[in-house]
């Protein structure tokens, strides 16, 4: 049975979620914005509509989050206040306590994702490590384990890239994942992801140790805008790998494509090359590749603008993108995130997508940092 403290620790929660989301100032907002859409010639000019309904809806989004919690919170003042009444059980209040925290907890989690990035898709990119078959299977099981995570959210994943491993596992894949904070969730992710195991694939059964990287950016919409000088683009065509339907593997339907720019800030000439596999035809491939690069320039231009903003206070934990992140130890039953000493037990669980527990551990710590 929870206690009075618990219940006032919740209520308080609420209190100061409500101040943290601005809910009064967004339902004042939310009534203006809607009284611009009774304008006769709102439809008029159809992107600008658009745009002016996506601020109704992520209002909109806001609020019926917040007023879940309240009705949560409430529920579980009236089951305690029965409780004492002899009309509810302690499992019953108990059950609610649990239910109230879990909502609670997932709007206090998404009020992290406050940067305008944040709400955008994602670009997810694995590559293998060193150690050849068994890095190459360490990076096909990571691509599964987001792919399943994805799945569990209700995103739409699409494979643009795919290199399948000399004997077993994958050299590179790329998803793109559509769905409201994806990026935001999904940055926890990028980084080294260190595996120990006994190998399968070695014939002394020896532990091993491999790695595989995560590159995770945001994946832009037709209401970013990204300047792309596209005489600095060139391109290559390849035959497809992997599966895919007839044309695979028969003609050039690959493309990779290489961008060529100087850098601002350093002035040194640079280039991404960006390789795209999802569609039967070149010409489906060369668009997508192109708006791969979008994506990829406008993480770029979000690392300028986070480097010219003032240091962060002394003391702070730094994040860094290309560090050792999280270990993976098979045998041991442990997964452990380096950056917050979040662990679990369940491995398997892990491994078929349930992320979140180092996803949130990750925003709580540094969410308003990155």
């Amino acid at each position: 049975m929870i206690t009075v403290d618990q219940l006032k620790e919740v209520l308080e929660r609420e209190q100061a979620l409500r101040g943290y989301l601005d809910v009064d100032a967004k339902i004042i907002q939310l009534e203006e914005e809607e009284i611009r859409t009774q304008d006769p010639d709102f439809w008029t000019d159809n992107k600008a509509a658009e745009e002016q309904m996506k601020i109704i809806r992520g209002l909109k989004g806001w609020l019926s989050g917040y007023n879940k919690v309240k009705a949560a919170v409430e529920e579980l003042q009236l089951a305690f206040d029965f409780q004492k009444e002899g009309i509810t059980s302690e499992e019953e209040v108990d059950e609610v306590y649990n239910q109230t925290i879990e909502i609670l907890e997932d709007m206090e989690l998404k009020n992290m994702l406050r940067r305008e990035e944040d709400k955008l898709g994602a670009v997810l990119k694995v590559n293998s490590g060193a150690g050849g078959t068994e890095g190459q299977d360490w990076a096909s099981m990571l691509f599964r384990m987001y792919q399943r995570w994805c799945e569990s959210k209700g995103y739409k994943v699409t494979i643009t890239n795919f290199q399948e491993g000399d004997e077993a596992g994958i050299k590179t894949a790329t998803i793109q994942v559509e769905g409201d904070f994806a990026y935001g969730y999904l940055k926890s992710e990028n980084g080294v992801h260190r595996l120990v195991r006994v190998s399968p694939y070695n014939a002394q059964g020896k532990r091993m140790t491999s790695f595989a990287s995560v590159f995770v950016v945001p994946l832009v919409d037709d209401t970013i805008e990204i300047e792309v000088n596209m005489g600095s683009i060139t391109w290559d065509t390849f035959r497809s790998s992997g599966a895919g339907g007839q044309n695979v593997n028969k003609v050039e339907t690959g493309v990779r494509l290489h961008y060529k720019y100087k850098d601002e800030e350093t002035g040194e000439d640079k280039e991404i090359v960006i390789e795209n596999t999802e569609s039967r035809s070149q010409f489906g491939n060369k668009d997508n590749a192109i708006r791969l690069l979008k994506s990829q320039l406008y993480d770029m231009e979000l690392e300028r603008r986070s480097r010219m903003q003032s240091a962060v206070e002394a003391g702070k934990k730094k994040i860094e993108w290309g560090s050792q992140i999280r270990s993976y130890v098979f045998d041991d039953r442990r997964v452990k995130d380096h950056r917050t000493n979040y662990q679990t037990s369940n491995v398997n669980a892990v491994m078929d997508g349930d992320i979140d527990g180092f996803i949130k551990a990750f925003l709580m710590e540094f969410g308003a940092d990155v």
